[in-house]
């Protein structure tokens, strides 16, 4: 299993990287809105919006690493993970609440013939949100993918969906230049939906892994690489793999020398616990089942 110092650093990564995304949200949520209502844009009002919406999800990271991060007691065993996962549940659900409303809003202002003015103030602020939260994609993905954080992922996107709506803001913004005048409104009603489908990609893998589901297939190679690498171990089976929040729990039933005596056996499990650990960029959890290399107990 990963060192507490390993997890500590992990744990501090993705606060810091929140707290960066928090930072920016509440400068881009003030810039939108502030700048929508001065020239009437519902779409650059409905991005601003959803920047602000960011800092719901961004609590519930914090949330979720700091009650994650928590260790193992009498009535949660195998850690509290779980919770990580959680709350990447909350941030997709709120994701998609936030695209629903924007549709709505767009859909009502389309049967009540709501013109919107094009003014260079929502090209500008389009271009600054763009530039802004594709960096913070970038960072807080960088992150993510390290520190194994499904949390912070579902966040990343989070983040990768406003700058796709600030794109379909500065579309709008074009069709009102060309003289289509529902623009802004098809423009908002495109965030929408986008925000709507990244909220169920998220939920789709937070619950695959809380009904159980595999770890990843590049980790599984890496699994099996380390096994067959381990002189010790002259044949293995029934290799099962799970995720726990951030973690990777894993069962395998190794065969050895039927001549090896307990403690030289128990070495050999201790040994491939140690190369996985060294391995495997995420804390790993082994349960080794020990089998004499004996005809009866081959596969």
């Amino acid at each position: 299993m990963a060192s507490t110092t390993e997890n500590d650093i992990a744990v501090g990564q993705i606060r810091s990287v929140t707290y960066l995304g928090m930072v920016v949200n509440v400068a881009l949520s003030a810039i939108k809105v502030l700048i929508g209502l001065a020239v009437s844009s519902l779409s650059l009002v409905a991005d601003g919006v959803h920047s602000l919406s960011d800092l719901v999800t961004d609590a519930a990271v914090l949330l979720g690493s700091h009650l994650g991060a928590r260790k193992p007691d009498r009535t949660h065993p195998y850690g509290h993970g779980r919770l990580e996962t959680f709350s990447a549940v909350v941030v997709a659900l709120v994701l998609s609440a936030v695209g629903g409303a924007m549709i709505y809003q767009a859909t009502l202002s389309i049967t009540k013939n709501e013109v919107a003015e094009a003014h260079w103030g929502v090209l500008a602020a389009s271009l600054i949100s763009i530039l802004a939260k594709e960096a913070l994609y970038r960072i807080t993905r960088r992150v993510a993918v390290k520190s194994h954080s499904a949390a912070l992922y579902a966040n990343a996107w989070h983040h990768r969906s406003d700058a796709l709506s600030s794109v379909a803001v500065m579309i709008g913004y074009l069709l009102l230049r060309f003289g289509y005048h529902h623009g802004d409104q098809v423009a908002a009603m495109a965030v929408g939906l986008m925000i709507v489908f990244v909220g169920a990609k998220i939920v789709g893998d937070a619950l695959r892994e809380l009904t159980e589901g595999a770890v990843d297939p590049q980790t599984v190679d890496g699994i099996r690489a380390v096994i067959d690498a381990d002189a010790g171990v002259r044949q293995w089976h029934r290799l099962r793999t799970r995720t726990v929040g951030r973690e990777v729990f894993l069962d395998v039933h190794i065969l050895v020398d039927p001549d090896l005596n307990v403690a030289a056996a128990h070495e050999i499990s201790d040994r491939l616990e140690r190369t996985l650990d060294e391995t495997i960029t995420r804390p790993v959890n082994l349960t080794v089942h020990i089998e004499p290399d004996l005809p009866p107990f081959r596969k």
